[in-house]
């Protein structure tokens, strides 16, 4: 089975994502992402660190030397297909016996150290916060030892690396804004695959953005488990606000704030932002939202059900 990106309620074939390659790589690399677009973004933010370590992407499966699955945990079908595309990758190792194989992302995080055992082709295991750590981790595999880190960060949001775009159409883009939830909603695993809810800087935040404007994209979706609570304050979890100086607290920047100083620097840019939650959904992104025409007027709110009394039984934090 082919990979599928989900992005809201449309569905996009996905292939093996590829970037320009660089004459001094000698590597190459094959990757596919499965699940929601903040695992597209966390293969690009892969893509960005390899292309340092020497590979460039392929869409040839069998010439790689490395392959890596960005997985989704959020429904056992998602699992399942990761599953199945595994057996793909043993059947090439067979003729390919150098060929490593990592798996990335929620089902790496959810499963841990049982992934090596369950599944005998895989050579890594590599959490969502642990991307940086994988020149280490495949030093570790070209040693002739598996490999494991699916340690969980409070504070780690790539802030600092540029995503390489992958299959982009060259005129929209993703930049992640947040990571992980604190909503611990009674059906859902994020808050266990991708930890605690944490926020970027919007300076960087600006940067990446600039770099996309440079590049003549359109159009940029700002990207998270859940955007309206972005709150940066130079700290990292929200709760430690409170702890912050009061300056910090005075000057802190809310989603409302972040997208209003998006639509002002870059006017000729529009501007999309997914997912939200109902009880997070302010007045004051509304208004930003009517003050600037370059904010899409649209909205993705996962509502889950019309009863106040499921509602509660799953956790969500607002009422029909």
């Amino acid at each position: 089975m082919e990979p599928t990106v989900k992005v809201i309620n449309e569905k996009i074939q996905g292939k093996a994502l590829v970037t320009e390659n660089k004459t001094e790589n000698t590597k190459k690399l094959f990757i596919e992402s499965y699940g929601c677009q903040m695992n597209m973004n966390d293969s690009e933010i892969v893509a960005a660190i390899l292309d340092k370590e020497g590979y460039n992407t392929t869409q040839i499966l069998e010439e790689a030397d490395l392959v890596l699955v960005n997985t989704c945990s959020i429904r056992e079908k998602a699992e399942t297909s990761v599953r199945k595309r595994l057996q793909k990758y043993n059947a090439v190792k067979k003729i390919n016996p150098k060929m490593k194989v990592g798996v990335l992302g929620c089902m790496a995080e959810r499963l841990k150290e049982k992934f090596l055992e369950e599944e005998k082709i895989v050579d890594l295991v590599v959490g969502p916060d642990a991307y940086k750590d994988l020149p280490n981790l495949l030093s570790e595999v070209s040693e002739g030892r598996n490999a494991v880190n699916v340690l969980l960060s409070k504070d780690e949001t790539y802030g600092d690396i540029s995503p390489v775009r992958l299959n982009t159409n060259g005129v929209t883009a993703f930049v992640s804004i947040t990571r992980g939830c604190d909503n611990m909603c009674t059906f859902c695993v994020v808050p266990f695959t991708r930890g605690r809810e944490r926020s970027r800087d919007p300076k960087s935040i600006l940067e990446e953005i600039q770099s996309m404007v440079s590049q003549n994209f359109k159009e940029i979706t700002l990207l998270g488990q859940n955007v309206d609570s972005f709150l940066w304050f130079g700290g990292g979890l929200k709760k430690d606000l409170k702890k912050a100086s009061e300056m910090a607290q005075a000057t802190a920047v809310g989603f409302a704030e972040l997208l209003d100083m998006c639509a002002t620097k870059f006017p000729k840019t529009r501007f999309r932002f997914s997912t939200s939650n109902p009880q997070d959904m302010s007045l004051d992104v509304i208004h930003v939202m009517a003050k600037h025409r370059n904010i899409c007027k649209y909205l993705h709110l996962p509502v889950q059900s019309g009863s106040n009394a499921m509602l509660k039984a799953m956790n969500r934090q607002h009422t029909r």
